[in-house]
């Protein structure tokens, strides 16, 4: 009688302290769960009104309409006490600015801390105006850029609330529909065409995230190449390929899956169709590169995982953008330049970010330098340093070294940071 009182008693103190320990962790927001688990979700980010449409100066009038809907699309990851967020955004790009507010406005609003979020436009020509290339802004411009960070902080909050304990794999792919642009001309300049013997990377990386029963939540999608397709003749709101990717993979794979679509190292990579506006050149690309995505994604086998990230900025060399586009042109001398590196390590995968256009043979070095055989580059991540060309392209020309902003000697930089950061993660 005497032992069975005792614990009776020790039952009700153990479910006492349970209950103030679960009560003040509920309070204090800090339940903390070591259970790898995500969750997926995408708003729409399409222009309400018409308006001025980014990537090609020549196009002069707002646009008349749109041909597929922009969206941002978010994965949310944690285990343990770490969350991190990938946000794949249709937009020609962010500015530094506009990537600073809305880091600090989604650790506010979620506590996801900063360096643990990507942000990553997916490089299309065929949206809005956000003012990342310090285009002229509008009233509609301005009310368009004012909403957008709200946008993207629901996206990740709508990912967050539908998190559940999950897994994750990656494959990888090839797609062939992209090409070197830098192209030799007869008058001896090298500018914007097609250079088939000049270097570009194929490779289409998948990343698969599955609830723990095996049910696919999102299907991630890097390929490098220029949001091109449609060119300055084309008025009409568009994802470009990333967009016809995304809603193939749906398609597929089914409508509940949050696809997000990133662009790799492709500072100098285009599609091989297009500049057009054709969106049945745009389908194409995203129906055989959507193909490749569906088989490699079939196969991948998921595990649970853990979070790890990393931030690093630094200070290149800077360079005023030219006026030619022929060889050996001398570069001057301009404001230093700010280049943003991000690295989100999930599980075994290794999403490594650049805030420019890196030239593709960048992206290259970074994932062959790689202790992790899942290295994943994705370019205009965390906001806008313009193009990033490797040294041995200065002193051949072109469109990309005469604009970028940053001097020799960056692309090492750039390589270097990023492969000491990749190792300083567990």
């Amino acid at each position: 009688m005497y032992k069975t009182i005792i614990m009776k008693n020790l039952i009700i103190l153990s479910l006492c302290i349970a209950f103030v320990l679960c009560f003040t962790n509920f309070q204090s927001g800090q339940h903390i769960s070591n259970t790898f688990m995500a969750g997926a979700a995408r708003v729409s980010i399409t222009p309400a009104t018409p308006i001025h449409m980014s990537g090609y100066d020549a196009r002069k009038e707002v646009s008349k309409g749109v041909h597929d809907e922009l969206f941002a699309s978010a994965i949310v990851f944690s285990s343990g006490a770490e969350k991190a967020a990938l946000v794949s955004l249709d937009l020609v790009g962010i500015s530094d600015e506009f990537s600073t507010k809305t880091l600090k406005k989604i650790e506010q609003e979620t506590g996801i801390k900063p360096e643990n979020v990507m942000l990553c436009p997916t490089h299309t020509h065929g949206g809005p105006v956000n003012l990342t290339y310090g285009e002229k802004s509008t009233p509609e411009i301005e009310n368009y850029v004012a909403g957008l960070p709200d946008k993207i902080v629901s996206a990740v909050k709508q990912a967050l609330q539908k998190m559940v304990p999950a897994k994750i794999g990656a494959g990888k792919g090839t797609c062939s529909m992209n090409i070197n642009r830098r192209a030799r001309f007869a008058d001896g300049s090298i500018w914007l065409g097609r250079n088939p013997d000049g270097a570009c990377d194929h490779d289409v990386a998948v990343v698969r995230v599955d609830d723990e029963n095996d049910k696919p939540l999102a299907i991630f999608v890097n390929w490098p190449c220029h949001g091109t397709v449609n060119g300055q003749e084309n008025y009409y709101i568009t994802g470009d390929w990333p967009g016809a990717t995304a809603r193939f993979i749906e398609k597929q794979m089914g409508q509940h899956i949050i696809v997000p679509v990133t662009a790799g190292a492709s500072g100098d990579i285009n599609p091989i169709y297009g500049p057009n506006d054709s969106f049945q050149d745009i389908d194409a690309i995203g129906m055989l590169l959507g193909e490749e995505v569906v088989r490699v994604a079939k196969e991948i086998k998921t595990y649970p995982g853990t979070v790890n990230a990393i931030q690093l900025s630094f200070m290149a060399k800077g360079k005023l953008p030219g006026t030619s586009r022929f060889p050996n042109e001398k570069p001057e001398p301009g404001p230093d330049r700010e280049i943003r590196l991000s690295v989100l390590k999930i599980g075994g995968i290794l999403f490594s970010g650049i805030s420019g256009e890196a030239m593709t043979e960048i992206g290259m070095e970074v994932k062959k330098g790689s202790p992790y055989s899942n290295t994943i580059v994705i370019t205009h991540c965390n906001g806008s340093s313009g193009y990033l060309c490797t040294d041995a392209a200065y002193p051949l020309g072109g469109y990309e070294v005469m604009v970028t902003e940053a001097m020799p000697g960056t692309e090492k930089l750039i390589v270097s940071n990023l492969l000491d950061m990749i190792r300083t993660l567990p």
